[in-house]
Formats: structure tokens, C-alpha cells, sequence
């Protein structure tokens, strides 16, 4: 087979990260880790926090990066998986494909060093979970519970402990909203695999939302974001987040209600009337954690 020009086998690579599926909940996942962390204990923002972040987004990055190349055989057998996959589409080699994560591996962990060693050691086990999920050998999603038990921290809880564990190291009532924000997590995950049921059934995965069924699978679901909401609802009792805050969160709402998208965020044809409110909900947060980080850093520079 002939090789690309490098020019197309660069725009594979940066294919094989789909970066658009997950910029967009890291960084504000992280960012809100620094805030819990800073605020009750009057610790200023740095630059540790883009260095975390950009670890955090790289993190993630290895993790669709690697399951898109463990992935590629059978992709290969789906024409549409196969024209999103550079991997099973021809556009860049397996070698290539692994060279590639090993350079975003060592640039992820030089990241997380720079924001402490609890932050080094978050991301190493965000690493080393994002490789077992995909990788053939170990394959943690092709098992229930494990599927959904990995994807949930990867992807959720570990960024947000990263960003709060650069500069503080003991969350206390913070662990609620970071099992919070998990729990959204888990309910992503089965949503998905409901989106994906019958072809999954199909190639014989034996994933959590096969072994619970349809019905139950969104039981599941409907109750990881009840729970979600409880503890999300305990840490703003506790005074995690300040009180104006509401107000941002309230004013957002509207604002995201001028979108009405018809798919859920991988902009498929949304399984439930919550897929359709996913893009609406991941706009509500950003719009009210990046309030949240410009009166800080504006108080910041007003005070130095």
C-alpha cells in the first residue's frame, strides 16, 4: 500500500484524537477542580492550571487515540466506523498510530509533574486506566461494570481530582461533587451503549447494558443522574460553591435553551428525551464555571 503525504497522515492524527468529542467537558471539568481547591483556602490561580489541563485534555486523547487503533479491525467492518477511524480508513499506520500515543503519553505525564506529585500520580492512573480500557489483553469495557466503572473515572472523576489535587490535597466535602460529576459519567456511558445496543448484541459484546437489558439499562441511567444530583446538591448545601453562582447558573439556562439540537453530543439521533438536553446541560456548565473563572482571576489581578 502506498504511504500518505505526510500533510494527510498528520490530519489523520489528529483525527485519531477526536478532540472535538471531549475539549469541551475536560476543560471545564478541570478548571472546576482548581476552583473548589482555591477557594475556601485562599490560594491563587497559576499556570500549573493550564499545564493541567493540557495534561488532562492529553490524557483523555491517548484514551480515544488508543481505543481507535485497538478498535480499527472492527471498525474496518462498518463503512461509517471505518471512514471516522484514520486507522481502519488507511489514512495512518498502526506504528504510526502507537508512536503517536507514546509521544502523548511522555508530554501528558512532563504536564501532570508540573502541577505536583498528587497531580503526576492522578494522571498516571488516568493513563494507565485509559490504556486497559482499549487495550486487547486486559479490554476493561468489553466486561460489565468494569465497562462502565473505568470510563466513568477516566473520562469524569480523575479530571476534575486532578485539577483539585494541583493545589490542595484534601477535599473533605468536595469528594460529593466529584462523585457527582462521575455519576453523570456513568450515566453517559450507558446511554451510549443503549445508542448502541442492538449492534453491539450483534458482534457478541458482553458490556453492562447487555447484561442489564434495554429497560433496566435506563433505569440505571435515569437513577446515576438522581444520585448525581444528590450529591451535587449536598456539597452546595455545604457552601462548596459560592452563593452568586446560582445566579450565573439560573441566567445560562435560558441562554442554552436558544440551541434545540436534535442529536445527543456525539451528534447521533438522540435514544431519549435527556439525549436531546446533553449539548444544553454541557453549555449551561461551561457558561457558569467560565464566570466563575473570570471573577477569580479578575479579583486576582484587582488585589495584586
Amino acid at each position: 500500500m502506498k504511504e500518505l503525504p505526510i500533510s494527510d497522515q498528520l490530519r489523520g492524527l489528529i483525527q485519531l484524537t477526536r478532540w472535538k468529542e471531549y475539549v469541551p467537558f475536560v476543560v471545564p471539568l478541570t478548571i472546576l477542580g482548581a476552583l473548589l481547591a482555591t477557594r475556601p483556602h485562599d490560594i491563587l490561580l497559576d499556570w500549573r492550571l493550564v499545564a493541567v489541563t493540557a495534561a488532562n485534555i492529553l490524557a483523555v486523547a491517548y484514551a480515544f487515540m488508543i481505543n481507535d487503533i485497538e478498535d480499527a479491525p472492527d471498525d474496518a467492518r462498518d463503512p461509517a466506523r471505518a471512514a471516522r477511524n484514520p486507522i481502519s480508513s488507511g489514512q495512518i499506520g498502526v506504528r504510526v498510530g502507537y508512536a503517536a500515543c507514546r509521544v502523548v503519553a511522555a508530554i501528558t505525564l512532563i504536564l501532570y509533574a508540573l502541577g505536583g506529585v498528587w497531580a503526576l500520580l492522578i494522571g498516571i492512573a488516568t493513563l494507565l486506566l485509559s490504556h486497559l480500557y482499549s487495550w486487547r489483553p486486559v479490554r476493561l469495557k468489553a466486561w460489565p461494570v468494569t465497562d462502565v466503572v473505568s470510563h466513568s473515572l477516566m473520562l469524569s472523576g480523575f479530571l476534575l481530582l486532578a485539577g483539585y489535587f494541583t493545589y490542595h490535597t484534601q477535599p473533605g466535602i468536595v469528594w460529593f461533587v466529584a462523585a457527582s460529576v462521575t455519576l453523570v459519567s456513568v450515566y453517559g456511558q450507558l446511554y451510549n451503549q443503549l445508542r448502541d445496543f442492538e449492534m453491539d448484541k450483534a458482534a457478541g459484546l458482553f458490556n453492562t447494558a447487555i447484561v442489564l437489558g434495554e429497560n433496566n439499562t435506563r433505569r440505571v441511567m435515569y437513577l446515576s443522574i438522581g444520585l448525581a444530583a444528590v450529591c451535587l446538591l449536598a456539597a452546595i448545601v455545604q457552601g462548596v460553591f459560592p452563593l452568586w453562582l446560582g445566579l450565573v447558573l439560573l441566567a445560562s439556562v435560558p441562554v442554552s435553551m436558544i440551541f434545540r439540537p436534535s442529536t445527543d453530543m456525539r451528534g447521533t439521533e438522540a435514544v431519549d428525551i435527556s439525549g436531546g438536553m446533553q449539548i444544553q446541560g454541557l453549555l449551561v456548565a461551561n457558561l457558569t464555571i467560565a464566570v466563575w473563572l473570570i471573577s477569580v482571576l479578575v479579583q486576582q489581578v484587582l488585589l495584586s
